[in-house]
């Protein structure tokens, strides 16, 4: 597989960056199903923030194609932590975030997660940058549709505010090894 690395970051923390084959589609196929959920086909919902939770968990049956995304970023994730053949856990999330609205500065690195990672499946123009936070700099990049953007479950990162009009919906993504 191959990533893209981005322009020169300001930032001591390792970032990489691949883009989902047949995105279009794929994320059409996700945001029919996603604008058809009700809350009760939530799991559960975390981080309460600036009224709104930033992380709503569901069944990967829920929406189907939501396993495709989830396939190739485990294989991006294989690839990154040298680990072919390797079966990895993986749990996801989505971030759903309205006209002014921010994600909060956090981390992933939790329990025994090696990877994290997002997913960007609606981005709209000025709908929030991702920043990396490290120790001495907060480095912003630019989402775009069909991008996954892999980081250090320890790298510090937030969104800055949505400033479209419209909703930018994220997948957020764990990796970490297989109970024994």
């Amino acid at each position: 597989m191959t990533f893209q690395n981005p322009p020169p970051l300001l930032t001591n923390s390792p970032v990489h960056i691949g883009f989902m084959p047949d995105a279009a589609d794929i994320n059409r196929q996700i945001m029919k199903a996603y604008v058809q959920l009700r809350t009760e086909d939530l799991q559960r919902r975390s981080h309460f923030f600036g009224g709104r939770y930033e992380n709503l968990y569901l069944a990967r049956e829920r929406i189907p194609a939501i396993g495709q995304v989830l396939a190739q970023a485990e294989s991006y994730a294989k690839d990154l932590l040298q680990l072919p053949g390797q079966a990895l856990r993986s749990g996801f999330w989505i971030n759903d975030m309205g006209p002014g609205e921010v994600t909060s500065e956090h981390d992933h690195d939790e329990y025994d997660e090696l990877l994290s990672g997002v997913y960007y499946v609606q981005v709209p123009p000025e709908s929030g940058e991702l920043v990396i936070v490290d120790k001495y700099s907060r480095t912003l990049l630019t989402p775009q549709t069909g991008m996954f953007v892999f980081f250090a479950p320890a790298v510090r990162h937030a969104v800055n505010a949505n400033h479209s009009m419209e909703r930018r919906i994220s997948i957020g993504m764990n990796f970490g090894p297989l109970p024994k």
